[in-house]
């Protein structure tokens, strides 16, 4: 089993031969892997695990991930939106 966590995704890099952008996750950002999901644009929400954008996905949904994560720790993603 793994884990997901959503973020969003501010910066696209210059195409090299794997694509990368810069996700944020509650005010820490890091560069990922888009190599499966070349689409995304900045303002996407992406599914992260291990450094691999897997899919994108609806604020909506990013949204119902925060609030369960909130749910086992109040104080965590207080950064995020």
């Amino acid at each position: 089993m793994c884990l997901g966590i959503p973020g969003l995704l501010v910066e696209v890099d210059p195409p090299t031969e794997f694509a990368t952008g810069l996700v944020e996750f509650a005010g820490v950002r890091r560069r990922v892997s888009l190599a499966c999901v070349p689409e995304a644009v900045p303002g996407d929400y992406v599914l992260i695990h291990a450094g691999l954008a897997l899919s994108r996905i609806d604020e909506e949904e990013a949204g119902r991930v925060f609030e369960m994560i909130r749910a086992l720790d109040p104080g965590a993603l207080d950064e995020v939106r």
